[in-house]
């Protein structure tokens, strides 16, 4: 499995359509901070999208696609001057839905949901996104998103039977497929962060590598070598744009996954340990506690208390 694919199973990724927004004339509507990612795209027309805490607003046009990760307030409006109005007295009704907003006939539509992940392990992603992703309607990376947003456009026009199910799934294509816009917009992976690192070409393919198989025992000369770098570089370039020695990564990629299994409580903490490379019960939960904070078995009680 390739590091991005296997992220995401491990982050048990959630997408739900909040709404389609149809507005007209002038208007201006505040959101409240979220958990996790807000996605939204526009179907047609235009809209000012102004995010608390980055400087410049970002003037959205038709086939623009945005995420949203730093949980932060923001606004969308037809102008950078209006009052806006608070968004829970336009979205009303937490099930997916048309609203309509503004006056006059609407001469902007956009849709907006939300991506959610298991808390547990969101940082890895989270952490290495920039506050807004913007993939633009007319760049050469959008034109895997104009299928979803079609069917989205569709799906959205009017009420239709397992239409939730149907726009979840959608809201879910639209954030993966805006997540490798960004990935193949990052051709100088200089600032750090994991999708950085997947970036870079060498550190990229060591990580390829690790994800392949988190059991293996990969030493740092190993995946040096692998890759046709020195120890040494390759190591500090590692750290640089991932924020982790090598082997300290793989051993927290391979904690996270047993972690996984563990919550989902239907096999022994012997049975997972064996899986995860380990020849005894007390290496494996000994390795488990310094890396999650907790025991194996009450790691997995308190999972089980928090769902």
């Amino acid at each position: 499995m390739d590091p991005l694919s296997d992220v995401l199973a491990l982050l048990n990724v959630e997408g739900a359509l909040s709404a389609r927004l149809e507005v007209g004339g002038t208007w201006a509507i505040r959101f409240p901070g979220y958990r996790h990612v807000r996605i939204g795209a526009v179907l047609s027309g235009s809209a000012w999208l102004a995010v608390d805490g980055v400087d410049t607003p970002v003037h959205l046009r038709e086939g623009d696609c945005y995420l949203l990760a730093d949980g932060l307030p923001y606004r969308l409006s037809s102008d950078r001057e209006g009052e806006p109005v608070d968004a829970r007295t336009v979205f009303t009704s937490t099930a997916a839905c048309i609203v309509r907003h503004g006056g006059g006939d609407p001469d902007t539509v956009l849709i907006g949901g939300k991506v959610t992940f298991d808390d547990h392990n969101s940082g890895l992603l989270l952490d290495s996104l920039p506050p807004i992703v913007l993939v633009r309607g007319t760049s050469d990376l959008a034109h895997v998103l104009r299928s979803a947003l079609e069917m989205l456009a569709y799906e959205t026009a009017s009420p239709r039977p397992a239409s939730a199910l149907m726009t979840g799934y959608l809201a879910h294509i639209l954030f993966v497929q805006a997540l490798r816009a960004h990935l193949g917009s990052l051709d100088a992976p200089s600032r750090g962060g994991w999708l950085s690192a997947l970036a870079d070409p060498q550190v990229g393919a060591s990580l390829a590598l690790m994800h392949e198989d988190v059991t293996r025992r990969w030493t740092v000369a190993e995946l040096a070598a692998a890759v046709n770098m020195s120890r040494s570089s390759f190591a500090e370039r590692f750290k640089t744009l991932v924020g982790l020695a090598p082997v300290d990564y793989l051993l927290q990629r391979r904690m996270q996954t047993a972690g996984q299994a563990l919550r989902a409580g239907d096999r022994t903490v012997s049975a997972i340990a064996a899986e995860s490379g380990y020849a005894s019960d007390s290496a494996f939960s000994n390795a488990f506690k310094r890396v999650m904070g907790y025991p194996p078995s009450q790691y997995r009680k308190g999972a089980v208390r928090s769902d």
